[in-house]
């Protein structure tokens, strides 16, 4: 995704040393340090309690990266509008 976001501070998980950590735990740390969370966890807005975040959260609607890619303009064109502690799904044609 730092390919695609130029101009924003992007990191993943993994490098965050937070590989191992479940989505509670995950959106927790990340609310901390970050504006916006990017996910294609099709299941993080049924098992995680979103309301009342600070954190901005993106869920794609695939992780199939030749979509994800194909559609950069769109997902850049959500992240550079998406308000803080908003949750928003993304439909990847």
């Amino acid at each position: 995704m730092h390919r695609l976001l130029e101009g924003h501070d992007c990191t993943t998980a993994q490098r965050q040393g937070w590989g191992g950590l479940k989505n509670g735990d995950l959106l927790a740390r990340a609310e901390v340090e970050f504006d916006l969370f990017i996910t294609s966890d099709q299941g993080i807005r049924y098992q995680q309690s979103l309301t009342g975040r600070k954190i901005a959260i993106l869920e794609l609607s695939t992780n199939d990266w030749r979509r994800i890619k194909a559609a950069t303009a769109l997902i850049q064109g959500v992240v550079s509008t998406l308000p803080a502690g908003e949750y928003r799904r993304l439909e990847i044609p």
